[in-house]
């Protein structure tokens, strides 16, 4: 049995899909994952096949690929490499399971219909999936017009937006693949019947008429791997570190030097030392001093219990790893749901959320004084001990029983 797994997007989105594939590989399945080509490494570690899609997604998010400024100039692209990638990977496979950016899972959605294979679409956040107990996600400079009030009103302008913006596109695409057009393209690419692969506890999810949802728990991929040797040598020379990395993140409104500038000075206006994930921001050192210390790309899940607190983007992996080893958090959202998993870590007592994008020396040490006071850290070993592990493998179990019991019960409609 073969199943494949795509997610277009950052190292967030397709982390997950590692985790699944490798709970499905230990049910016997033989996995693909169709994603970035940043990310063969990442697979490669877990003995998982990539077929590649679209461009890498480190040089789209930084500009360096001319002329795919906006969601306009790559959605059409984006939607015909994911289903030329998909419809190559998927071929008599059991069923595609999907993530990530909207063109991509409809290009993925068409390809697994041109197939006949099963499709399963997958969410990282519950603030993504339409309900009458939450708001869509705000988009920049959006309008709400005064008589719309309610979540379900909101709910029916995202998907008149998503039909607007990407309505068009999908349907020509589909037409020349000889399919015939759908309408209400955003829950068409949604399904009915969506998995929802967050923490029950950290993001969760109230049942609504409006979809059929089954909440898996996040689906984490178990990092084994050892601290490098100068980092272990950083944690036992003195207290516990203050981590502050962006992870697959540019932070708004400043460049690196001034954003690492200003975090450093926030740790250390609290008497702490600091640990700087490079990331995509490109933190660094601003000065020879032995309280700083910069790592790149790192075992997340080892290094956030040897910390005092975690200060992040907000992704869901990165909140759930911080939240799973009990560090307190700052979330200083960027986009799409980082500000909800701010709110959630704010509401759960386990951190605070920064007052915008763009981190001064002055609000992050504000911050910072919320995330390290003690009944914030006792909160979080609290909320760590509730926090579920085996997500990866009830999606595995839950999928490999719709596989056997029918192809047609894994949504494709």
């Amino acid at each position: 049995m073969r199943v494949v797994l795509v997610s277009y997007g950052s190292r967030g989105d397709v982390e997950p899909m590692a985790g699944l594939a490798v709970r499905l590989q230990a049910h016997g399945v033989e996995v693909t994952v169709c994603a970035p080509p940043d990310f063969a490494e990442l697979l490669d570690d877990v003995a998982v096949p990539l077929t590649p899609v679209g461009w890498p997604i480190r040089a789209l998010a930084t500009g360096a690929i001319p002329g795919k400024a906006g969601l306009s100039d790559i959605a059409a692209e984006l939607t015909a490499m994911a289903y030329e990638a998909v419809a190559g990977a998927a071929e008599g496979c059991a069923a595609v399971v999907a993530a990530g950016s909207f063109p991509a899972l409809a290009g993925t959605r068409t390809a697994a219909e041109k197939l006949g294979v099963p499709y399963v679409f997958a969410s990282f956040s519950p603030c993504y999936l339409p309900s009458s107990h939450h708001p869509p996600l705000r988009r920049p400079g959006q309008v709400i017009p005064p008589e719309v009030t309610g979540n379900r009103g909101l709910w029916d302008l995202h998907a008149e937006h998503m039909e607007a913006l990407f309505g068009d596109t999908i349907n020509t695409h589909r037409t020349s693949i000889g399919l015939p057009p759908v309408s209400g393209v955003r829950d068409h690419v949604f399904t009915g019947h969506p998995f929802l692969a967050a923490d029950p506890v950290l993001g969760p999810w109230q049942e609504t008429p409006e979809l059929d949802v089954t909440q898996t728990g996040a689906w984490i991929r178990p990092d084994q791997r050892p601290l490098p040797v100068g980092l272990e040598a950083f944690l036992a020379a003195g207290a516990e570190p203050v981590y502050v990395g962006f992870g697959s993140m540019l932070i708004r409104g400043a460049n690196a030097q001034e954003v690492s500038r200003a975090v450093i000075e926030a740790v250390r206006t609290r008497g702490r030392r600091v640990l700087l994930g490079s990331g995509w921001a490109d933190l660094a050192l601003i000065d020879d001093r032995d309280d700083c210390f910069v790592v790149g790309e790192v075992n997340q899940q080892a290094l956030f219990r040897r910390v005092a607190a975690v200060v992040h983007h907000g992704g869901a992996g990165t909140t759930t790893t911080a939240a799973r080893a009990g560090a307190p958090q700052v979330i200083v959202p960027q986009v799409a749901d980082q500000p909800y998993w701010a709110g959630r870590v704010t509401e759960l007592g386990i951190g605070t959320g920064h007052d915008g994008p763009t981190p001064t020396a002055e609000s992050l040490s504000a911050a910072l004084k919320i995330a390290l006071a003690p009944e914030t850290g006792a909160r979080a070993a609290v909320v760590a001990e509730t926090v579920r592990t085996d997500g990866a493998e009830v999606a595995a179990k839950l999928l490999l029983d719709m596989i056997g019991r029918s192809g047609s019960a894994v949504s494709t409609g």
